[in-house]
């Protein structure tokens, strides 16, 4: 009896199932569907596809069958392009929707294997490049039109998602060669500069253009990185700042909230977060967001290649004013995206009060103070890793620094401190007002501070180190005198020095300290070579060398370690260079550190105030000796190759997995699609 009703379920399952999937079954068992009917593919089309199922028929063919079905699965591809060129209709969408379900299930079949033999199941050696050139006209086309419903522009976008993220690198997917020569660019540039189509589709547009643009970027002429980087459309470019500004506005501003949200639990909250304090860090006080990977990607590659795009970076909207756009990683639980309102739509402040002007370099800044709070996380790391970069970047970029240093161009920004032991999460109410570059070097102060840990992020103090010196760079042969507080900076550099001596054992384990330690001393011989050019008072040199004399220690025990490893084969060439870059610090310290003595003891004090000290500074400049250091305002400029092309291969990965996972249509997604259209008919 018990195998009676096996069999009567599995009869059932056979008779209920849905006729698309029955065509598919006889397609991949070599058989004719159509039985002769002239008009079958017309009809067939008119079935919503099963992508799951179409998938499924790919595992039950074995290596042996595939040349015995290659042709049938060559005229589906062929009849599903086809059906593209014809007026866009439920035919289009379920076509497109086959054909996601045929690449996905070619390559799985393939099992790693993504040569020429993958084209060759799908399409065809001897029509591939035709049929391919067919099928990226009609997409574009459907990109393109107006005309085109905006559920239909967002499946062919999802469908050349799905194309690009076929493997895991990106550079292995041949198909991704016939977007090289048949490019889509102009689509896609097309989408950027309409602010309707950009609220729709804007995030998955970007998400695209970024991973083509990784296509082979090391080996072969890159058409997307050819074009990004001679765009020079205005609207294109502002329009794709919008979309970057507005993800990092909503990131921004839900941390703000958080943050308003903590400081409103009331005494009880307090009393929590300050005994926790006290056993260890304060982990509840953090606050995560995840980053949106793809818009970053999107901001390095223009700013890296791109030197138009600095106008867009440091273009002034009021924050927050963008309207919204779907992405395709944003949240993971629409299946379909909603309708957008426009730019218009949207209020200026989710708080409903006027938001202060910015731009996207000040959202970004914002941005990188809160994600680099906790860099011990990998994935936090590699995204604040990413963000230093982009500023080094800015930094070295002529123009966008004669925008940061601009006295006329001033923001709040706020930058958000770590939450630590001896200090609560904070956010500063009304932020003081300056240039860009005050900000960047405010952003950078407090990384230097606040991340001294055994597991030291070495990478990320080295990038921070390079994008001060690039603003002083700049500061010094353009004699800017930029209004800043540099006595914190002294401070955080001279607390990093002391940092390192004391933990050597532990940190010369994990990085070459001396190489840090070096940059640090080069930016103090920045000020005290070329300081008369840039700092803003004469009183400020006085600053620099009292803060040197008062800590004279540090850099004492600095110069006795750099001795005591110039023997050592390891480090010898890095610590002979710290040696002989230290010479001007210990020429301020060893010339007025007895003139300071003296004066002290000739005046019977056991201690002297700060204004003592530096009236015996300002009296003694003359017989000062100081070395010039010529090379000190160079810099060796940004390149991703080959220091940084595994890191950016790492990045472009873990993004084209989470964006596989994500570019599934699913049957809800189907059913509202179709319902954009005509009524599906019933199966039977």
């Amino acid at each position: 009896m018990s195998g009676d009703k096996n069999l009567s379920r599995k009869s059932s399952a056979q008779n209920f199932k849905e006729k698309v999937v029955k065509y598919y079954e006889a397609i991949f068992q070599d058989k004719d569907p159509s039985n002769g009917n002239g008009n079958f593919w017309s009809e067939f089309f008119l079935l919503r596809a099963n992508i799951e199922a179409l998938q499924t028929q790919f595992t039950t063919i074995s290596s042996h069958d595939v040349q015995s079905i290659k042709p049938n699965i060559n005229e589906f591809f062929v009849r599903c392009v086809s059906c593209l060129s014809e007026p866009q209709s439920m035919r289009t969408v379920n076509a497109i929707q086959t054909l996601c379900g045929l690449v996905k299930g070619a390559f799985a079949q393939s099992k790693g294997s993504y040569g020429f033999d993958v084209i060759d199941l799908l399409i065809g050696f001897d029509q591939a490049e035709s049929v391919m050139q067919k099928l990226i006209d009609c997409l574009q086309k459907i990109l393109s039109s107006r005309e085109s419903a905006v559920s239909l522009k967002n499946i062919c976008l999802r469908f050349l998602l799905t194309i690009v993220t076929l493997t895991d690198n990106v550079s292995q997917n041949t198909l991704l060669e016939y977007l090289m020569i048949n490019s889509i660019f102009d689509a896609l540039l097309l989408i950027l500069s309409s602010s309707t189509l950009r609220c729709n589709h804007g995030n998955d547009s970007v998400l695209l253009l970024i991973l083509l643009v990784q296509y082979r970027k090391y080996d072969s002429t890159n058409p997307y990185i050819v074009n990004l980087s001679i765009l020079d459309n205005d609207i294109a470019l502002n329009g794709l700042s919008q979309i970057i500004a507005l993800s990092l506005l909503g990131y921004n501003r839900q941390y703000r909230e958080k943050l308003t949200q903590q400081k409103s639990t009331g005494l009880m909250s307090s009393f929590t977060s300050m005994v926790g304090s006290m056993f260890g860090s304060d982990e509840t006080s953090k606050v995560k967001f995840k980053p949106d990977i793809p818009l970053l990607l999107a901001l390095y590659e223009c700013v890296h290649l791109n030197r138009n795009f600095v106008l867009a970076l440091t273009t002034s909207h009021a924050g927050g004013n963008f309207g919204s756009t779907h992405s395709l990683t944003s949240d993971p639980a629409d299946d379909l995206p909603p309708a957008i309102p426009r730019a218009s739509e949207v209020p200026l402040s989710q708080t409903g009060e006027l938001d202060q002007p910015t731009n996207l370099l000040a959202t970004f800044i914002e941005y990188t103070s809160i994600i680099t709070h906790d860099v011990r996380d990998d994935a936090n790391f590699n995204v604040s890793k990413l963000c230093f970069i982009i500023l080094n970047c800015v930094s070295e970029d002529h123009y966008a620094n004669s925008l940061m240093h601009d006295p006329n161009i001033n923001f709040r920004i706020p930058i958000h401190r770590v939450p630590m032991r001896h200090r609560k999460l904070s956010m500063e109410a009304s932020p003081p007002s300056g240039p860009l570059a005050c900000a960047v070097l405010e952003l950078q102060v407090e990384f230097l501070i606040s991340h001294m840990m055994k597991q030291m992020p070495a990478e990320l103090y080295t990038l921070s180190l390079s994008a001060i010196h690039r603003l002083l760079v700049y500061q010094k042969k353009n004699r800017v005198r930029l209004s800043y507080p540099w006595k914190s900076l002294w401070a955080a550099l001279t607390n990093l020095v002391k940092y390192i001596l004391s933990n050597e054992a532990a940190l010369i384990k994990v990085c070459n300290i001396f190489v840090m330690a070096q940059q640090v001393v080069n930016i103090f011989n920045m000020f005290i070579t070329y300081g008369d050019t840039f700092l803003s008072t004469p009183g400020s040199y006085d600053d620099l060398y009292y803060d040197l004399i008062r800590r004279h220690v540090v850099y004492d025990n600095l110069y006795a370690l750099a001795l005591r490893y110039a023997n050592n084969d390891e480090y010898k060439d890095h610590s002979t260079r710290l040696v002989h870059s230290l010479s001007n610090i210990r020429s301020v310290i060893n010339h007025f550190c007895p003139k300071v003595d003296s004066w002290a003891k000739v005046n019977h004090l056991s201690s002297l105030t700060e204004e003592q000290v530096l009236e015996v500074v300002k009296t003694n400049y003359e017989t000062l000796t100081l070395k010039l250091h010529e090379t000190l305002d160079q810099f060796e400029r940004y390149s991703e190759k080959p220091k940084e092309s595994s890191f950016f291969m790492h990045m472009v990965r873990s993004l084209v997995l989470e964006v596989r996972e994500k570019a599934v249509i699913t049957k809800l997604e189907q059913t509202s699609l179709l319902k954009e259209f005509t009524t599906v008919p019933t199966e039977t």
